[in-house]
This record gives structure tokens, C-alpha cells and sequence, in this order.
């Protein structure tokens, strides 16, 4: 069966997507560093039936730093303080059999240990317990992080960016790592897609003045990826989460 092409990019959220939304959140002060990749050196780092999504025969790493804002279920008010906080997430980008574009998360640190631990029970995102903080200093944002558990203990990250101006009109580049309307995930053996949507991302060009990390070859994408190709800033966007589709062929940044 011939394996369906996703098309252009959609910079927008589908219609209807998440209009009964199963979670809701903010994420705020996004720093989005990216480096390119061949497809088959992180196939293999898909759920099944997911495969990388190229752009120009190649795809990409993501290391997204961000802070989450009151996690909300359904309509609810978002939980203050269980609901908020600091979180960098390592990321791949997917289509499945259906054409659906998406992120697959290689790992999600975040500094509640509750969202941790009932995301990893109930939903097996690979979720890690760390110590972490977001600091911003005039046009300078600065992101650490140290992996507490489950492991590998004391991985970690320090980025530190100076925010640019806006982008009028990003890149197709810019919009293939920042505008995805869902993720693919595994569970109990099989693929899901979940859906999500919220406004156009509203971008701005970043400068780069410190990386030190680890958490890439802590999700299993080893040897090196030289200096990112993309880096970008985005203060952020309001989410809702729809319900799971299964199958796939699949919530956060």
C-alpha cells in the first residue's frame, strides 16, 4: 500500500481539532534548538508504523525549554502550582500512515514530581524528574536542568539565549520544527495520535550564547550533531489536547 504524503506544511491548527479538549495548557517562554539528521539514523526511534518527517530529505532534533502554565483536564482551571513548571523536552518529528504530523518525545524533563510520575503510569511518556529553573535577565533567557530520576541520574542541560526580533514570515524550516498538530506515542503496544491546536506560534530569532548539555544522547541519538541550524524564541501560546485516535501508523512542545 503506497504510504500517503502528507503535503505542505499546515501552519495552522486544523478546524475542530480539540474542541472538546481532553487537557489543557499554556507553554511560555519557549527556547526551540535544532540540528538536522538523516532519517534512518533515528528511524529506528519511532513507535511502530511512525517514520521520520523530512523536509529536503532530512529531519531533525529538537531540544525545546520551556515553562509549563496551569495544566488544566477538560474545561477546568489549570492546577497553580502541580501544573506549572519548568520543562525541556528532547524531540523528533513523525508522520504516520495516515499522513498525521507530529513530534515523538525521546524524553520530557520537568520539575513536579507528580505530573512526572502519573504521565509515566498513565500515559508512558518517557517523563523525567529534575531539578530545574527558567530565568530571564533583559532580552537574555537562561534554562538549566538536572536529572534527578529516573535516569540517567545527573543528566543535564544549561541554555542560554538572547531573544531576537520577530519573524514576520518564518522560514518553511521554521514552521517544520515549531507548527505540529499532535504527537505520536506507544502504548500498551500500540501507536496513538493525539491531536492538539493553538494559535500560530508567534516567533522571533534567537542568538545562541550557551549549550551544555547531554539530555540528546540520553534519548538514544548518539555521535555528534554539530552546531544547530535553527534557533528560535517564542513567548508562547495557550493548548488544548483532543482525545487519542487509534490507530496511528502518532501533550506539550
Amino acid at each position: 500500500m503506497p504510504v500517503p504524503d502528507p503535503g505542505p506544511i499546515a501552519v495552522d491548527a486544523p478546524s475542530g481539532v480539540a474542541d472538546q479538549p481532553l487537557m489543557t495548557q499554556w507553554w511560555r517562554d519557549l527556547a526551540f534548538v535544532h540540528w538536522p539528521v538523516e532519517p534512518a539514523r533515528v528511524a529506528g526511534l519511532m513507535p511502530p508504523g511512525v517514520r521520520p518527517d523530512t523536509l529536503d530529505g532530512l529531519t531533525y532534533v529538537g531540544l525545546v525549554a520551556f515553562r509549563m502554565y496551569r495544566v488544566g483536564w477538560f474545561r477546568l482551571p489549570g492546577v497553580p502550582y502541580l501544573g506549572t513548571f519548568p520543562e525541556t523536552n528532547v524531540r523528533l518529528y513523525s508522520v504516520d500512515g495516515q499522513g498525521r504530523r507530529g513530534v515523538v518525545f525521546r524524553s520530557l524533563d520537568a520539575a513536579r514530581l507528580v505530573p512526572v510520575a502519573v504521565a509515566r503510569t498513565v500515559f508512558r511518556l518517557p517523563y523525567m524528574w529534575s531539578r530545574m529553573s527558567v530565568s530571564r535577565e533583559g532580552d537574555t533567557v537562561t534554562y538549566t536542568g538536572t536529572r534527578r530520576w529516573p535516569g540517567p541520574r545527573g543528566a543535564h542541560s544549561r541554555i542560554s539565549l538572547r531573544i531576537g526580533g520577530p519573524l514576520a514570515r518564518p522560514t518553511e524550516l521554521e514552521h517544520f520544527v515549531t507548527a505540529r498538530w499532535g504527537m505520536h506515542n506507544a502504548l500498551l503496544g500500540r501507536s496513538l495520535y493525539v491531536p492538539n491546536a493553538h494559535p500560530r506560534w508567534p516567533l522571533h530569532r534567537a542568538e545562541l550564547r550557551t549549550l551544555d548539555e547531554d539530555l540528546v544522547a540520553a534519548a538514544g541519538i548518539d555521535g555528534p550533531l554539530g552546531d544547530p541550524v535553527s534557533v528560535l524564541y517564542s513567548p508562547g501560546v495557550p493548548v488544548r489536547f483532543g482525545l487519542p485516535h487509534r490507530p496511528a501508523g502518532i501533550p506539550t512542545p
